[in-house]
């Protein structure tokens, strides 16, 4: 029973990192129908990028507190991604917006190499000690269970920014221009939404959540690296098709879905496989759900089949 609870505490914090990047997917095609595969590569952007604030300020000011440091890290990470992902939709996809659906797709991998092989020239091949602001000391809530405050405050954050993405999206003017151009852009248009700032601005809110969520990423593991964003990323797309790509509750439960399955696989695989494989296989349970849920049920757990747009 230890083991079982202490596999559901590792998968909510995983999961809840999923979640996050898997909005940012989910936005992007709920207006566009473009698979962002750039948008992992925001994760890393916003964790380096936060590491070199820190840095910056363990020089300039040593005596700082530890939560302010990692806020003011956020506060220029966010930003940052934000930039990145307006910049890459203003130049990368809006001039492919009526053109195949191919060529928004190719662009997008080819962006996403990209912003890799930049943070490689900027940053390096190594990979680099993230600072651990917040305490890594276990505590033990249940005997046996065992979590640390990093992790309480990933799903603590993480479920306070998907609630506020809910409620932008269900209760403001904002929110109600963007499901207008997700229905029909050219509609929404001719009753007065600028639909070219909808989507940028749908860009950058996703942006922003990944940019926290490198953050988190890098802050639970450690680690921060120029690949870093790559598989993250390719989990986070699982989870989005997992819970129905288009819909912003099914990317929320396809992570956490995709967490708790990734961390029990992890947890048991070398028994069910009788010793043949071990935790370090656990990427395959991603990539089987993502397998079988588009043979079985490709519109995913809570998404609906719909027309293809004319």
């Amino acid at each position: 029973m230890e083991i079982f609870l202490q596999q559901i505490v590792n998968g909510l914090v995983v999961g809840s990192v999923y979640a996050l990047v898997a909005l940012g997917y989910t936005m992007v095609y709920g207006i566009l129908g473009l698979i962002n595969f750039a948008h992992g590569d925001l994760v890393m952007v916003g964790a380096l990028t936060a590491l070199q604030t820190m840095m910056f300020l363990m020089g300039v000011a040593p005596g700082m507190s530890p939560i302010a440091m990692l806020t003011l890290s956020l506060l220029v990470a966010i930003p940052v991604c934000m930039l990145l992902a307006f910049t890459m939709e203003r130049l990368a996809y809006r001039p492919l917006r009526n053109a195949p659906r191919l060529a928004p797709l190719i662009t997008a991998i080819g962006v996403s190499f990209l912003l890799q092989t930049l943070a490689m020239i900027i940053w390096g091949r190594n990979y680099h000690t993230f600072p651990q602001l917040i305490s890594t000391t276990p505590i033990q809530p249940i005997e046996g269970v065992f979590i640390t405050p990093i992790q309480i405050t990933i799903i603590i954050v993480s479920a306070v920014l998907m609630a506020a993405l809910v409620l932008l999206v269900t209760k403001t003017k904002l929110g109600r221009a963007m499901r207008a151009t997700a229905e029909n852009h050219r509609v929404a248009a001719l009753m007065g939404v600028d639909t070219n700032m909808i989507i940028a601005l749908t860009f950058v809110l996703g942006a922003a959540l990944a940019a926290v969520a490198g953050v988190m990423f890098a802050s639970n593991y450690g680690i921060a690296h120029y690949g870093m964003g790559f598989m993250p990323g390719l989990k986070a797309f699982t989870a989005a098709v997992l819970g129905g790509i288009g819909n912003l509750g099914g990317a929320m439960l396809g992570g956490i879905v995709l967490g708790l399955v990734e961390s029990f696989g992890a947890g048991y695989i070398e028994h069910l496989t009788f010793g043949f494989l071990n935790s370090s296989y656990q990427d395959i349970f991603a990539f089987m759900i993502l397998g079988l849920v588009l043979i079985f049920k490709p519109t995913g757990l809570l998404g609906e089949r719909v027309s293809d747009r004319a």
